[in-house]
């Protein structure tokens, strides 16, 4: 080992040394902190990591050792090594913050892996094997040959460069905006107030509920039945016949927004259309077994009025769960610096993009459900994600080359 010319086990020994020494600082000196490499700092690293690969490859012209970072042997164990990585990432939660959580993960910096030493110093070697290699074929470029090497290589490189470069410049931002007032104020993770070059106002917030359900609750824990894999039935209309855990329930009246008219000793719903009308069904039950019957009102009910249950017997009782939001969706006005003034409406997974911003809709307040008087949004901006699109798209174009190529090669052949 270690005799030139250097092979596989060379090159994942420095993998290895590279990983061990990275978790020996991150034991030592803690995580490693990417707030300073905020623009204009990581373009000047950038520009200087560039030099310094310039001169590697000008180095490498007389000194073997180093050009053997710009071979097979170390572009693969520096791309294997660096993958494992990425797939802990992938099966380890991930913190945004500082985590205060104990655990070796944790202590070894595995639970915030984009600012672990171990995975920075793979990731700046990765990138100098890739810049090694690449420079060292366009020595010699061929346009017939290598493109499809060129692109693919130097796609990646861009991609990585800038995402991992431009991880500071990337603000993501939470903003609740209510009504008849501008919002132009929003928050970091660090729970700072960021004033922003343009405000958002609401006019109006919807949601579409998937239609209401009916379960069976043990009456004195409130828990639903059966415990561990709770049973429930979709009630889209009326009247309608469902069985539920041994019970044959028949729904004969559903209103999709009521209000519940209380009397001495029973309560009945009627129609309800402002704010705080609840679903409500009235269910006749039978057991099949036992024969036991009842039959009233049950609601799941909203902020302005209670849930209502339907009594089966001593244990058990049939409720009716808030109803969740299939979609839901903000039609705001946007007010912009330069004048763009507009209205538009942000849905789930469908942002509203303004001045290089990405404006999210990610909530609203739950308690008031589809009658909330605010809306949750979240405003990410990364001004590196257009050249992170152009190392994927570089690699795309890349891939198809050496599709063609190929095939042209064995057109040749035959």
């Amino acid at each position: 080992m270690w005799k030139y010319p250097w092979g596989y086990k060379e090159g994942f020994a420095i993998n290895a040394g590279l990983f061990t020494t990275g978790i020996l600082l991150q034991l030592s000196i803690g995580r490693f902190s990417t707030d300073f490499l905020s623009f204009p700092v990581n373009f000047i690293s950038g520009l200087l990591f560039i030099f310094l690969l310039t001169g590697l490859h000008i180095l490498s012209r007389k000194n073997r050792q180093i050009r053997w970072f710009s071979g097979m042997e170390a572009t693969i164990t520096s791309v294997s090594s660096f993958l494992i990585l990425v797939i802990v990432m992938g099966l380890i939660r991930q913190h945004s913050g500082v985590s205060t959580e104990a655990g070796l993960l944790n202590v070894i910096g595995f639970t915030q892996m984009l600012s672990a030493w171990s995975f920075v110093l793979l990731f700046v070697y990765l990138e100098m094997v890739l810049g090694l290699v690449i420079l060292r074929r366009l020595q010699h470029f061929s346009w017939k040959k290598d493109i499809p090497f060129i692109l693919n290589h130097l796609g990646l490189f861009i991609a990585l460069f800038a995402g991992v470069l431009g991880g500071a410049d990337m603000q993501r931002l939470q903003m609740i905006v209510g009504k008849e007032l501008p919002e132009w104020r929003a928050t970091n993770d660090k729970n700072e107030v960021v004033e922003l070059p343009l405000a958002l106002e609401l006019n109006q917030f919807s949601i579409d509920e998937y239609p209401p359900k009916l379960m069976i609750i043990d009456s004195e824990t409130g828990k639903t039945l059966p415990t561990n894999q709770p049973a429930s039935v979709l009630i889209e209309k009326s009247p309608v016949k469902v069985e539920l855990l041994g019970w044959t329930l028949k729904v004969t009246k559903m209103l999709e927004s009521s209000a519940p008219v209380i009397a001495t000793d029973s309560v009945r719903y009627v129609p309800y259309f402002s704010d705080g009308g609840a679903a409500a069904v009235f269910v006749e039950a039978c057991n099949k077994k036992t024969k036991e019957t009842a039959k009233g009102w049950v609601s799941c009910g909203s902020y302005v009025f209670p849930y209502n249950a339907l009594t089966l017997n001593k244990k058990t009782s049939v409720v009716m769960p808030d109803r969740e939001p299939k979609k839901y969706a903000s039609d705001v006005n946007v007010y912009s610096k330069n004048g763009k003034n507009f209205r538009s409406v942000i849905e789930v997974n469908k942002p509203l993009k303004v001045d290089g911003w990405k404006i999210y809709q990610t909530g609203y307040d739950e308690r008031r459900g589809k009658w909330s008087e605010v809306t949750k949004l979240e405003l990410v901006k990364d001004p590196w994600l257009w050249l992170v699109y152009t190392g994927i798209i570089m690699m795309m174009c890349g891939a198809v080359c050496l599709f063609v190529f190929a095939k042209k090669k064995s057109e040749i052949r035959n």
